[in-house]
């Protein structure tokens, strides 16, 4: 089987960057900043290796963290409502209820996140098998789902990130752009970091957090230290 050839911009980040050594978060996003830049403006993550069973419903781990600095991304946002006027009015890229759900059944995806009233979600049912999939089915604990939709849906144009584990108990957490500062970029994924510590599930014994790292879209992965999240 052939190998895949690295870009000579990505060997050139590799060089750069620490193999073995984990750092604290400030300097490892002044590494992170140092390195060769694609030629569009990467999303950085902060991903983590978790002490969980994913194959225990008790142990799966999601949630959403409000970024200070936002994500940098333009998010794109439908509201499954009876009230469209009201959705639209707080930033809504499409509102409705009967018509938009007949709209994604038909295959239309022309968003990002997904929100519904507490009321619709009855009917929003119809598109859980095309929108689960996807990870776009509105949810409570995500946030999405909610009595006050003006809020949610303000919350994620302001910057709410959400996150959920994958089948190999790790988490990747959007806190920004390339272009943010190296400030913007600590304090988005500090919070990105303690968020992730609240969601510890109760039934976990031991340490939750194996390991962090940070990386941009075409970077190569930087350690962070173990004092950053040895509490957890």
């Amino acid at each position: 089987m052939a190998t895949a050839t690295r870009s000579k911009r990505y060997r050139k980040a590799a060089e750069l960057t620490p193999e073995q050594e984990a750092l604290e978060l400030k300097d490892a996003v002044a590494v992170l900043q140092g390195l060769p830049k694609a030629a569009f403006d990467e999303t950085v993550e902060v991903q983590a290796r978790l002490f969980v069973d994913p194959k225990q419903s008790t142990q799966m781990v999601r949630g959403t963290v409000s970024l200070p600095h936002g994500s940098g991304k333009t998010v794109r946002v439908i509201a499954f409502t009876e009230n469209p006027e009201e959705a639209l009015a707080a930033g809504a890229d499409e509102a409705g209820l009967a018509e938009l759900i007949e709209k994604v059944q038909e295959g239309w995806m022309d968003f990002d996140v997904a929100v519904a009233s507490t009321a619709a979600m009855k009917e929003v049912r119809k598109v859980a098998r095309v929108l689960g999939p996807r990870g776009l089915m509105p949810n409570p604990k995500a946030g999405t789902v909610s009595d006050n939709l003006a809020e949610a849906i303000q919350a994620v144009k302001a910057g709410r990130v959400e996150f959920k584990m994958d089948k190999t108990a790790n988490v990747a957490i959007v806190v920004g752009k390339r272009s943010f500062s190296a400030e913007q970029l600590a304090e988005n994924a500090t919070a990105a970091i303690e968020v992730l510590g609240r969601a510890r599930p109760e039934t976990l014994r031991g340490k939750f957090i194996r390991g962090l790292a940070i990386s941009s879209t075409m970077s190569p992965s930087i350690k962070l230290s173990p004092s950053i999240y040895g509490n957890y």
